[in-house]
């Protein structure tokens, strides 16, 4: 049975939904001493199936009745090959590290393994790790990143709302073992940073956010990321900009 009265949230969040296309990058100049941690964050696009995968797993257990919560988590998933797709572009054109690339399948073995309920755990993946990788590309990558960071950020914020409207409609909670697993995922990602007087490259910083947005929800020191470094449509060519519909 459905938990929530009245119009159905899932619906509203469902029609507010915007479509996009991704389409090939060019390849342009990174900040100095991002380049690895843009490659981690690179290989972290290995976790866009597995989260669809989470939510199949999750769609197959006892969910809420609440109308247009599986046609919701239906459309989410569909954003996740989208995002994969427009990550792999981006690999075209810049690469990829071998050593991260394994290193990431030991993650996302991890991941699967833990016990949490498939909801919650693709939920806070997407709300403590790729709220900080996404930024990341946005402040550090080139005018490619920064296109496919704005367009994945986009729907990743609706997924956040989502799964976490259905963990509290099951009574799903976070766990310090998940956080643990979050601490030590988002650690490798940016291992590579150590301290700097630009916050972007100072890898406290980004440890700071991803604890805070597992906590709350919310990285108030990275309000700034929101507007700055915003696409402009003369910055790049034609090709490197998705293709929106409604």
């Amino acid at each position: 049975m459905s938990t929530i009265a009245g119009p159905s949230p899932y619906l509203n969040v469902l029609e507010k939904k915007r479509s996009w296309q991704p389409v090939p990058v060019a390849k342009g100049a990174v900040t100095e001493g991002a380049e690895g941690t843009l490659l981690k964050a690179l290989a972290l696009r290995h976790l866009e199936i597995p989260v669809k995968e989470l939510l199949e797993q999750g769609m197959q257990q006892e969910l809420p009745s609440t109308p247009g919560l599986i046609e919701t988590l239906r459309s989410n998933q569909e954003d996740e090959d989208r995002h994969l797709a427009a990550l792999n572009f981006v690999v075209d054109a810049h690469g990829t590290s071998e050593k991260a690339e394994l290193e990431v399948m030991s993650i996302l073995k991890a991941w699967n393994e833990h016990p949490a309920h498939p909801i919650l755990k693709a939920g806070i993946m997407e709300r403590a790790v790729f709220f900080v990788a996404l930024p990341f590309f946005r402040q550090t990558g080139d005018v490619g990143m920064r296109t496919v960071s704005q367009d994945i950020s986009r729907d990743e914020r609706v997924h956040t709302v989502v799964n976490a409207m259905v963990s509290k409609e099951l009574g799903e909670k976070e766990s310090q073992s998940l956080d643990k697993l979050r601490a030590a995922t988002v650690a490798w990602l940016f291992d590579d940073l150590g301290k700097s007087s630009n916050q972007w490259l100072n890898r406290d910083f980004w440890l700071r956010q991803s604890q805070s947005l597992f906590l709350t929800g919310k990285a108030p020191e990275m309000a700034a990321t929101r507007s700055s470094r915003a696409i402009s449509f003369f910055e790049s060519p034609n090709t490197s900009l998705p293709a929106y519909s409604r």
